[in-house]
């Protein structure tokens, strides 16, 4: 089964938004993202998601979580050709990989808000951050805000899983 799956309407309308903002963003960049299929340097071990997130892989992809997991070190999901086994409904950490992220954060000492700013390495050359407008960084915080909220209204509780304990398989 594919996702998005009217099983999970909320969690399907956050992703169907993160990736029209993705798009977005992707488009106000002077050049293409270097990501495509088989790139995978983002994609690490010990990634967590809120269990909303995680019953949606549970869900839909059974046959999966009954394989082995990929090697320790990477994401549990890649496949030997480094392509996600669960892209359609992979989570939101994923769906942003690559982008220009920008974050602000409150410098202990003063007090100030710092203007903070990343991007993969892969993806230096696509884009000069210090200088990238809004349109062309992913501003963290406001979707991860409502899932959180969707994590608190299914569960009451902010636990996260991390990728790998999906799989009873025999690969971990």
């Amino acid at each position: 089964m594919s996702f998005p799956d009217e099983r999970f309407p909320d969690v399907t309308a956050l992703h169907r938004g993160v990736d029209a903002a993705a798009a977005q963003v992707e488009a106000a960049l002077p050049a293409p993202l270097t990501c495509r299929r088989g790139c995978a340097g983002c994609c690490v071990d010990d990634l967590t998601v809120f269990e909303v997130e995680a019953a949606v892989i549970r869900a839909l992809y059974p046959d999966v979580l009954r394989q082995a997991a990929g090697p320790v070190g990477r994401c549990a999901f890649l496949d030997a050709d480094d392509s996600c086994r669960i892209y359609a409904a992979r989570p939101y950490v994923c769906r942003t990989q690559g982008l220009a992220l920008r974050w602000f954060e409150e410098e202990e000492d003063s007090g100030d808000i710092l203007d903070r700013r990343d991007i993969c390495p892969l993806n230096d050359a696509v884009l000069d951050i210090t200088g990238a407008t809004d349109e062309q960084l992913w501003l963290l915080g406001p979707y991860e805000e409502q899932l959180y909220d969707l994590q608190e209204g299914a569960s009451g509780s902010p636990d996260r899983v991390a990728l790998r304990s999906l799989f009873v398989g025999d690969g971990e």
